[in-house]
């Protein structure tokens, strides 16, 4: 693979007037790949670029996709277009960032990005130029991302599936969705360990928690539970989408519901079939949810007693209502980083809908009653084995810029997903 792969500079433009249909189709795409999330800075122009992406190396900042012709992609041909989709190559032949997850994106069809690039060249045209990417050396020099592609970038193959359903949910979530750019553990070049697929990962400060036959969820998923959860970014047994699934899911109320539901097929399936003792227990927590818990000494169930079980005893409706902690996949779950996000900054509403919300503590509680509260949380209503030293992450947490965590983005007016040319 070369260290820079051709210009496209001279590519002639295919673009042609699109028909409502085609747009519409573009639209719904885009809600099911988080375009809007990714791509649209808090306070931004929708689609202008320049959200903050943190890695190992440093921060990359997302691009300007509007049909801007000098600092997005406006010049670009469909060509041009599907080469970065599929490739991660820019229009002037340099390499782009995994942190674009072309590695998934690869996966798509040529009906699929023609729609997307429709879509995405009859939005408004915005002049931004994101902040310049803040990365250590040698990983400033993007010809060294040729190599990191002749090791990592293979299209996924999704399984083979008996019906059109089951074909669709697999080609979504494998694909455009890129799921597992998030829910899978990546190795020290950033790359995903697909080996260990959906197992878990660690993005900008959160936890995306394992979605396959590892799940803690304490109340197993199914089918129809999940897509509620996807559409509306809550769900009355399992909790709050929170950090980056939180905008996934504020654009996946947008998506077709059958694709939606496909996409929660797919994953209950990579999940497995819960045990007969699973189920049972799951059955018996959703009938009484505080039943189990156990009222161990401590100054963390001091803490719990005064300050959580009023609003997390199951009897308070939304939205100050929140969820028994017994249900909750925050203490259930194989790392600490999403409890302790919320207990310091709090759950912001979701836009347009009756959601949780809940206020932070981190001017209440110091960095020793967070991890007393946790620690007790764990142990007296969860059956799972203590996390390990997790303090560092209470630091982190509570240095982190609590704007920065919370969703929806902001963004300077919500795109119209109802897809109109210009």
């Amino acid at each position: 693979m070369a260290a820079c792969a051709p210009s496209l500079d001279s590519a002639p433009s295919l673009r042609q007037p699109f028909d409502h249909g085609l747009l519409e189709r573009g639209a719904q795409l885009a809600a099911i790949g988080d375009c809007y999330g990714c791509h649209t800075a808090r306070d931004g122009a929708p689609f202008a670029g320049g959200v903050a992406m943190h890695s190992p190396f440093g921060t990359i900042y997302s691009s300007n996709i509007t049909p801007e012709t000098q600092t997005g992609i406006g010049a670009w041909s469909e060509r041009a277009f599907a080469r970065a989709l599929r490739e991660g190559v820019r229009r002037d032949g340099a390499h782009l960032y995994p942190a674009f997850p072309y590695d998934r994106f690869s996966l798509t069809s040529d009906d699929d990005v023609h729609a997307l690039y429709a879509y995405l060249m009859t939005r408004t045209p915005v002049h931004a130029t994101p902040p310049s990417n803040e990365l250590a050396f040698p990983f400033n020099m993007r010809w060294g991302l040729a190599l990191w592609k002749a090791m990592y970038l293979r299209t996924p193959t999704p399984a083979a599936r008996n019906d059109a359903s089951a074909a669709r949910g697999s080609y979504l979530v494998e694909g455009l969705g890129h799921c597992g750019s998030c829910h899978s553990p990546r190795n020290a070049l950033f790359a995903e360990e697909r080996d260990r697929a959906y197992q878990g990962g660690d993005l900008d400060g959160w936890h995306a928690y394992a979605i396959e036959r590892h799940t803690k969820a304490p109340i197993p998923w199914d089918a129809d539970a999940l897509a509620f959860y996807l559409r509306n970014g809550w769900h009355p047994g399992h909790g709050v989408a929170r950090g980056s699934m939180g905008l996934v899911t504020e654009q996946l109320r947008d998506a077709p519901e059958a694709d939606v539901r496909a996409m929660a097929a797919y994953v209950v399936n990579l999940m497995g079939a819960p045990t007969p003792q699973r189920s049972a227990q799951g059955r018996e927590l959703g009938a009484a949810p505080l039943a189990s818990a156990r009222n161990g000494p401590g100054r963390g169930g001091e803490i719990y007693r005064t300050a959580c079980l009023e609003c997390h005893d199951g009897t308070r409706p939304m939205p100050f209502g929140g969820l028994p902690l017994t249900l909750s996949l925050g203490l259930h779950g194989e790392s600490p980083r999403n409890l302790i996000n919320v207990i310091l900054h709090g759950l912001g509403p979701g836009e347009g809908q009756t959601s949780p919300v809940m206020p932070g503590y981190a001017g209440a509680l110091d960095e020793d009653q967070v991890v007393d509260l946790v620690t007790w949380l764990r142990a007296n209503l969860t059956d799972e084995t203590a996390w390990p030293d997790f303090r560092k992450l209470v630091r982190e947490s509570a240095a982190m810029d609590a704007s920065q965590l919370m969703f929806p983005p902001g963004g300077a007016g919500t795109d119209p997903l109802a897809a109109k040319a210009p």
